[in-house]
């Protein structure tokens, strides 16, 4: 089945091939004015033949009806149109006809062979009948030529050329349709990844920033709960070590306020300050979004600060013991940052869970990693639980987080002797500068 380069969809209404009640109601008109010409035209070639001219009159309509099926065949109808170009019939189905046929998509050397074919036998009827009548004509031999071919090109040219320009019209429309509709799904299925990745944009930064809160506030707070707890123990039998403890819970409190106000800072970036509302929106938020990326980076922990984090757990009364191998490296922010959570994380851990427990820290840097253990042994008898901290549970599962998302290994679990032991050996992607 061929088409005249449109789509045929079985719309509601449309009868048959046709896809709307306009284009079969069109054709119909077509095939009745056309089925008018060939009857008439039937008629004067069945007198000059001595047939009937009943017989002529419906062969006529027959043959001119035929252009209601130019959608669905249309070489059917070019082929009835040039076989019955030796009767002088079917003017308006041969010009209907070949601009279907050159419209539709049937490939281009069948419309070239049925258009040859049609201008041939156009030609040599109209040359054979004005030959007929050349004793009538007062021009010269060349006058018979002329018309001929002139009648010829004009019956077949006009109306291929129109069917091809149509038909390639139509074609370049459905392609960019196809095209349009091809973008405009592309574009929602970017849009619905867009969405996805910044949902889960927002999970990872909600994830990071409940990882910073409880590696930042759990420690502090931990730390404080333990020279509290101190305090009320020593607070009669030793004042001056009370104060001491009291001045050690201060400062702790001093430092979790100090870093909680950092990171709400960081959270509250995007929004404008009211002494610069005046400003640009955009030039506001880029230059608070600037200053607070630059004052997290420049507050980010590093390794360097390890000795400093044992010293505050041996002054809140863990005995740790700190060990270093290797020469230290420059390593990336992430990196020195995750190591030094890890550690932190752990000796909050012991303060929670193991107070009073002998802890070993060893951090060894090697060729292309660092690689940290804390191992820490069982509470010693008559240790009161005083000090003892509730715990959520989040805190092996943070740094796990952390180590696997830089390509690192996690490992953790209790030990033969009844204490536990975090190891963990991170990607170290540095370069050697000895500090």
């Amino acid at each position: 089945m061929t088409t005249t380069g449109e789509v045929h969809h079985q719309a509601a209404g449309g009868p048959w091939w046709w896809a709307r009640r306009r284009s079969a109601v069109f054709d119909i008109g077509l095939a009745v004015v056309s089925a008018g010409e060939c009857a008439v035209e039937g008629v004067a070639f069945a007198q000059r033949g001595g047939l009937p001219v009943v017989l002529g009159a419906l062969l006529g309509v027959v043959v001119g009806a035929t252009l209601v099926l130019r959608r669905q065949w249309p070489i059917a109808v070019v082929l009835v149109s040039i076989a019955v170009t030796p009767a002088s019939m079917g003017f308006l189905l041969t010009i209907v006809g070949l601009y279907s046929l050159a419209a539709s998509d049937v490939p281009r050397r069948i419309t070239g062979a049925l258009a040859g074919m049609a201008l041939l036998g156009t030609l040599i009827v109209v040359w054979a009948r004005m030959m007929q009548d050349q004793d009538r004509l007062e021009f010269g031999g060349w006058f018979v030529p002329f018309m001929a071919v002139t009648m010829s090109l004009g019956v077949t040219g006009p109306s291929v050329c129109l069917g091809l320009y149509v038909g390639a019209r139509r074609r370049l429309m459905e392609s960019l349709t196809e095209r349009a509709d091809s973008l405009e799904r592309e574009l929602q299925l970017l849009a619905e990844r867009a969405e996805e990745r910044a949902e889960w944009a927002r999970n990872e930064e909600r994830t990071r920033i409940a990882r910073e809160m409880h590696d930042v506030v759990a420690h502090r707070v931990s730390l404080m709960v333990v020279h509290a707890a101190a305090l009320q123990a020593v607070a009669r039998k030793d004042p001056e070590k009370a104060v001491k403890n009291a001045a050690l819970v201060g400062d702790m409190g001093r430092q979790a306020l100090t870093e909680l106000r950092e990171m709400l800072g960081v959270l509250r970036a995007h929004e404008p300050q009211p002494e610069v509302a005046a400003q640009p929106l955009a030039a506001v938020g880029a230059a608070a979004a600037a200053a607070a990326f630059k004052a997290e980076v420049e507050q980010v922990p590093c390794l360097a600060e390890v000795d400093v984090l044992v010293e505050q757990s041996r002054a809140a009364g863990m005995a740790v013991d700190l060990s270093v191998d290797g020469e230290p490296l420059s390593y990336e922010r992430e990196v020195e940052q995750t190591a030094y959570r890890v550690i932190q994380e752990c000796l909050t851990n012991v303060h929670k869970h193991a107070p009073g427990a002998k802890t070993r820290v060893r951090l060894a840097h090697r060729s292309g990693e660092v690689a940290m253990q804390v191992e820490n042994g069982p509470s010693p008898d008559g240790v009161e639980d005083g000090a003892r901290l509730p715990s959520g549970g989040n805190g092996l599962v943070g740094m796990r987080e952390r180590v696997t998302s830089l390509g690192g290994v996690f490992v953790a679990g209790p030990t033969d002797s009844g204490g536990f032991r975090v190891s963990a050996v991170i990607p170290g992607r540095a370069e050697f500068s000895p500090r």
